[in-house]
């Protein structure tokens, strides 16, 4: 074995040896650095005679190529194992069940006011929505409650910095009874045309679902709340419509037939005669108590005569039932506050 030969299996061996890439680069520099073995064979060359020079010359580069491939073997085999240790750092148990991201779901208020609003289509009812900023006019005026109407009190509205066209403050709605005059006031034109012409009246059916705004906050009200108005008007429209109506609701509703409906006298400034509903159910968590579940009456002349129809021709009736309360009954939640703090463990269950 010459020199070189033993130069090889030196380089060799150190490589091997090196469990770390600083190791291996240290044990480059001892052979291919400016101070290495082969370096200083290569400097040694000009001392030699010409033709030895050419052949010891092309027996140096041989043994640095040699070096050079075991170096490269050297660095991959240092990558591999340092990939390794970090695979196995890393491990996963392919055999856990994966993270999935969890299924949404509608709100239970949501899901109720959905209900609601296809128990009533399946009645002929349209769907109405509207702003929920209102003027002055459409929250009271236009509804029987005239300024410095006591009734007006009750709603304790809250007011926006924003007036309308007549200098006065716009408000978050406290009801979602504007929209039976917006409703109305569309569509009154073509009503009217009908009657002059000799027809009848083509009657009016209507629901109005939202978000309502009223200073009220405990285990039963909420600040923010969403009601559900609605309206039934044409020439022949009684309160015995109204019966009808509400009692079918009610049955399609909660899926049952075991309940009754009363009508207790109340007192609302846009409808007169003007009754609270309440329902008594025979069997189940609820039986055997009544409970109030909307406000109802026939529209009052005054308000007819806001939606531009004639209080002789146009009659019917209105009500507005709370679609949070018709929730809480529905899924048996005794906490109207639980609907809106967003808990999923609350909310999960509805899913």
């Amino acid at each position: 074995m010459n020199d070189l030969d033993s130069l090889l299996a030196a380089a060799e061996s150190d490589f091997a040896a090196a469990q770390q890439g600083a190791e291996l680069e240290n044990a480059k520099a001892r052979y291919l650095g400016r101070t290495g073995h082969l370096t200083e064979l290569l400097k040694g060359l000009g001392a030699l005679p010409p033709e030895e020079k050419k052949t010891r010359g092309a027996e140096i580069n041989q043994a640095k190529a040699g070096i050079e491939a075991l170096l490269t073997a050297a660095r991959e085999r240092l990558s591999r194992a340092e990939l390794e240790t970090q695979l196995r750092a890393e491990a996963l148990d392919v055999t856990l069940p994966g993270r999935q991201r969890g299924m949404g779901g509608l709100h239970p208020v949501s899901r109720t006011i959905e209900r609601i609003e296809a128990i009533f289509a399946s009645m002929g009812f349209d769907v109405a929505e509207g702003p929920e900023i209102e003027t002055d006019w459409m929250s009271f005026t236009a509804l029987n409650n005239p300024e410095n109407h006591p009734a007006r009190s009750m709603q304790d509205t809250f007011y926006v910095d924003m007036k309308d066209a007549e200098g006065r403050w716009l408000n978050l709605r406290p009801h979602t009874s504007p929209m039976q005059v917006r409703y109305a006031r569309m569509h009154a034109a073509r009503y009217a045309d009908e009657v002059s012409q000799g027809r009848q009246m083509p009657e009016v059916r209507v629901i109005a679902p939202g978000r309502v705004y009223r200073v009220d906050s405990d285990a039963t009200h909420s600040p923010m709340f969403h009601q559900i108005e609605g309206l039934w008007l044409g020439e022949n429209v009684s309160f015995k419509d109204l019966k009808v109506t509400f009692s079918a609701f009610v049955r399609e509703f909660f899926e049952t037939d075991d309940f009754d409906v009363r009508f207790r006298p109340s007192f609302f400034p846009f409808t007169e005669p003007s009754a609270e509903i309440d329902i008594r159910f025979g069997s189940g968590p609820l039986a055997g108590r009544w409970l109030e579940v909307a406000g109802s009456g026939q529209v009052h002349p005054n308000v007819v005569r806001s939606y531009n129809l004639d209080p002789e021709t146009a009659i019917g009736f209105a009500f507005g039932m709370g679609a949070d309360r018709m929730a809480m009954l529905r899924y048996g939640i005794d906490d109207l506050r639980l609907m809106f703090d967003g808990d999923l463990r609350f909310l999960s269950q509805f899913q």
